[in-house]
This record gives C-alpha cells, structure tokens and sequence, in this order.
C-alpha cells in the first residue's frame, strides 16, 4: 500500500507538470491565435469609397461639341439643314437680295434705303463678287466688290467711293457670317474662347481669324447652333452686330434682320424682303466696263 501511494505520489506531480505544460501550450497558442486576429482585424479592408460621389455622366456628353471644329461644322450643318458645306455651296451659287436699309450716322442723321443684292459664290470670301444697289430718296448708285477691290457705279460711270464707304461695305462682307461658315475655304483660324451667357442665353464663342489677320468673335446659341450675335473691332471702334428673325430660304439658314452697333449705338438696321438662290447673275455685273 505504502509502496501504492509512493508511485501514485511520484506519477501524480509527473502528470501535473505535463498537465500544466499543456496549459501552457494551450495558453500561448491562444494568444497567438488572438494576435493573428487582431492584425487581421487591423488590416484596411476594401470599402466604398465614401468621398464625393463622380458625377453622373451627362446621358448628351458626347453629343457636346467642345472644339472650335466641332462647333463651327455643327454651325454648319444647321445652316445648310442638315447638309452643310455641301449644301450651302451647292444652293448658294448666286445669290439676289432685296430689302431695305436704315443707315444712321454719327451726327445722327437718317437715311432709309432700299436695296437689291447679287453675289457670285467664290471658291473662298476673299474672291466673292458682290454688287449693292441702293437707293436713296434723292440718289441711287451702287458698290462692287470685283474679287479684288471695292469700287462705286453711278449712272453707268465708275467712281472710287470714299475710304469709309468703302470699308464699311468690305466689313459686311468680311466680318459678317459667311466669315465663318468659309472659314475653312479661306484657311481662317478658328479658336474657341470660354462660354459666355448674356441676358439668360448661353452662347460658345468662337473667334476667327482670317488670312489678312481680320478678327471677328462670333456668339453662337448652344442651344441652337445659330450665330446670334458677332463684335469686331475697326480703327478703335467696337463693332457688334446681331441676327434676329431667322427662316429657311431654299434648305438653307437665313436671318432677315439685322442690327449693327458702333460704340453702342445703333448705325444699321436691315430687314431682308426676298432672297433667291440659284437664279442666273449676268458675271457683267460685277464688272468696271459697263
């Protein structure tokens, strides 16, 4: 029995030690295990990003034009209904114009004409031919642009008009639409300038520049791709121009009036009565022989 007890005593505190080695094990492998989870719980884990979400894309994005190209061409084919260049080129090879005038000069006197326009179509502005009649209530004479240069027609004679005349009747034809929509045949330069909203409408800008460094800034409706309004600038004087009462004459994009300011003021008014494409123009118009 003695001897019994002896071993027992002997193995007991044998397994207590192996029992507490284990406890130990145990132990430690536990707080390991409790380490890895905590790194683990450290770890960043994906999240939503909870910055400011991107914006929508705009379902039209694409559809934006966004280069001076881009705006111009859109110009384009909204003037020639859809076919553009093409379209304007192919209708408007002649041009008749009729309508009338109300020129208003600097010391405030008034002057109310009528008048009919021809134009032979270039292959670029600069070599369009152009002819005025206007008639005044006590005089009638008319202005040409050869392709060349300005000259004047008084009863069947030809005179040099004065610098001025001259000018203001190159400006129209220059600074005027067709400025842009030939930008590209007369190798213009096009830049597209920052948005501009005036009075609740909001317009690109486009600003051209043409070979003999002639710049004019055109305000172009983004909503409708018309030219509503063009400013220019000549021997100090600011120039603004705009377009109202735009119609289709022939598949093409006409405004048929017009108002022209110098130095805030208004100095030209035209109301468009007809206009013909198309129609056959005797080229002797246009010509210093009469």
């Amino acid at each position: 029995m003695l001897q019994s007890a002896i071993v027992k005593r002997q193995i007991y505190p044998e397994n207590l030690l192996v029992f507490l080695r284990f406890k130990r094990s145990v132990i430690t492998v536990f707080l390991l295990l409790c380490g890895v989870f905590s790194v683990l719980a450290q770890e960043p884990t994906p999240q939503k990003d909870t910055a400011k979400p991107a914006p929508t894309p705009d379902k039209n994005a694409s559809a934006k034009p966004v280069t001076a190209e881009a705006i111009v061409e859109t110009a384009l084919f909204v003037y020639g209904l859809g076919g553009g260049r093409g379209t304007l080129n192919q209708i408007r090879k002649t041009t008749i114009e009729r309508g009338r005038t109300i020129y208003t000069a600097a010391d405030g006197k008034v002057d109310e004409v009528t008048y009919q326009r021809y134009v032979l179509r270039g292959d670029k502005l600069e070599k369009e031919k152009i002819r005025l009649d206007q008639t005044y209530p006590n005089a009638k004479y008319s202005l040409v642009y050869d392709g060349e240069k300005v000259f004047g027609i008084v009863n069947n004679t030809v005179f040099v008009p004065r610098e001025d005349t001259a000018k203001a009747f190159e400006s129209n034809m220059f600074h005027g639409l067709e400025a842009l929509l030939r930008y590209k045949e007369g190798e213009s330069k096009i830049e597209v300038a920052e948005r501009e909203k005036i009075m609740g409408v909001e317009y690109y800008v486009i600003e051209v520049t043409d070979k003999a460094e002639r710049k004019t800034r055109f305000y172009i409706s983004v909503k409708s791709f018309r030219v509503m309004m063009l400013t220019y600038e000549e021997a100090g004087i600011k120039y603004r121009r705009k377009f109202y009462d735009y119609n289709y004459a022939q598949g093409t994009l006409v405004p048929y009036r017009t108002v022209l300011w110098a130095k805030d003021k208004i100095a030209e008014e035209t109301e468009v009565g007809t206009v013909t494409y198309g129609q056959k123009v005797d080229d002797g118009l246009f010509s210093a022989t009469q």
